[in-house]
């Protein structure tokens, strides 16, 4: 446990959000590391592992009830793994980015050969969501032939539709440059992480970023060919600590962007889905999308 709390602080996540806990969590029920039946580690050496305090860990615990993952938990006891595996992934109801992309990347990286493409604002979810299969390969106990990345975001010199300031058009180089940061760190997260794995597990890597022309209004992740996650982009106003000043700004929280599976195998309706959606993927990458720096 320690040697992953000390991967947190190496990532710079001293204190991971209830949300990130219950992900990494759920990816550890999901891969079998906590199994049907078993008892959850009690709150005292989950607020150990990730430097937490345990009512953040109460918090992470409570998503998993809500998810149906955990029993209740009974005078004091730590609560019992009430699903074994990731075969219901798909029986799952549409959830926040946040928990449900997890265990469905954690369900596509039991197959020999992985491929993952996306589009989005930045790759900040999608990095969340790979912390515990890249743990799993990094300690063999997943190991794929091939892993293919894929991922589109906008062009730097694109004037987004958002974020953007919601009065004060001066700040518009401000926002626009703190998003830019973000979306060249998280990229350059997501593309070094991986690529790391050539050579300390001798991994089939392959990850490429490209640069969209507009401002993606929906996020979509395509696993394995086989499925899709789609959410809407939702824009609210809101206020944002921007070098020191508090700026209010049109923005979409992709996190808590909601995300609708659709399962390519066995059900009519959803294979056309599926494949329309990579169909539309192939033709922007073949495209439109264009060479991306990340500096």
């Amino acid at each position: 446990m320690n040697s992953e709390h000390a991967q947190h602080m190496a990532d710079g996540r001293h204190k991971p959000s209830p949300a990130e806990m219950a992900e990494i969590l759920t990816g550890r029920i999901r891969s079998g590391l906590l199994q049907h039946g078993q008892r959850m580690p009690t709150q005292e050496q989950l607020a150990d592992e990730f430097g937490v305090e345990r009512r953040a860990i109460r918090q992470a615990l409570d998503l998993l009830r809500r998810a149906g993952l955990l029993s209740a938990a009974v005078k004091g006891a730590p609560a019992r793994i009430t699903r074994p595996n990731a075969s219901d992934v798909s029986a799952q109801r549409p959830e926040q980015t946040d928990a449900g992309l997890g265990p469905r990347l954690m369900a596509a990286f039991q197959e020999p050969h992985v491929r993952i493409d996306a589009v989005s604002l930045t790759a900040e979810s999608l990095n969340l969501a790979l912390a515990e299969p890249l743990r799993l390969m990094r300690t063999g106990q997943l190991s794929p032939a091939t892993v293919r990345v894929r991922l589109m975001v906008p062009s730097r010199d694109l004037e987004l539709a958002f974020p953007r300031p919601a009065g004060d058009i001066g700040k518009v180089r401000l926002v626009h440059e703190r998003w830019l940061a973000l979306r060249n760190s998280h990229g350059q997260v997501l593309r070094s992480s991986l690529r790391a794995l050539r050579t300390t597990r001798d991994l089939d890597v392959e990850v490429t970023l490209r640069a969209l022309p507009f401002t993606p209004p929906v996020k979509l992740y395509l696993l394995n060919g086989e499925t899709a996650l789609f959410a809407f982009y939702t824009v609210t106003k809101r206020k944002e600590q921007i070098d020191g000043t508090s700026t209010e700004i049109y923005d979409a929280l992709g996190s808590e962007s909601v995300l609708f599976p659709f399962e390519g195998v066995g059900q009519p309706r959803d294979e056309v889905f599926v494949a329309q959606s990579q169909a539309w993927f192939d033709g922007l990458w073949g495209t439109l999308a264009k060479e991306i720096t990340l500096g």
